[in-house]
């Protein structure tokens, strides 16, 4: 008994009026990063949320001792932290239709597609999970079409080190959306 639904050899020929609608992710207009965050990233994250979690569990001591300015102090610090450990998580390079945003810790910046130059990958110094200290490695870099360039990925970054078949597949994801929505 075949089960085609359990298998990847289905029959190819669908009709496309009895095809289904594509999925909410596969929307163009919707900004979508094309790898996963890296573990460096979100270890960072939790660790973050670890301490913000003592914190508060430090505010509700302080509080119940009796000192409310020290534990509205205590919540406002943890929540500072929750709120940088959920931004970290959002940091990297995103793409839709509209164009390409770079999301930072602290900053956003978004250009059109037209703004974009060529996408390329090279070989040059690169930091080493974002810190002063520089590595030999790759990096993704956007030659704009103004002249001025900058780079949008490294390999030595939080999301792909000790994972270089990940920032293959990453810049070359982006160096596809590149090509097909630069037209």
């Amino acid at each position: 008994m075949p089960l085609p639904f359990l298998t990847a050899d289905r029959d190819l020929d669908v009709d496309d009026r009895t095809a289904a609608p594509p999925l909410p992710h596969e929307a163009p207009e919707r900004w979508r990063r094309p790898y996963r965050p890296g573990p460096w990233r979100v270890g960072i994250s939790a660790v973050a949320l670890l301490l913000a979690s003592f914190v508060l569990l430090s505010a509700m001591i302080i509080g119940f001792a009796g000192s409310l300015p020290g534990a509205v102090t205590c919540v406002v610090l943890a929540l500072i932290v929750i709120g940088l450990a959920l931004r970290m998580l959002r940091v990297g390079v995103w793409v839709s239709a509209h164009g390409l945003r770079r999301v930072g810790l602290f900053s956003t910046v978004t250009e059109a597609w037209g703004a974009t130059g060529a996408l390329r990958t090279v070989q040059q110094p690169v930091r080493w999970l974002g810190l002063p200290r520089t590595v030999q490695g790759q990096a993704l870099v956007d030659r704009r079409v103004s002249g001025s360039s900058r780079v949008l990925l490294t390999d030595h970054g939080a999301d792909f080190l000790s994972r270089p078949e990940a920032f293959e597949r990453a810049a070359d994801v982006l160096e596809a959306w590149a090509a097909e929505y630069r037209k």
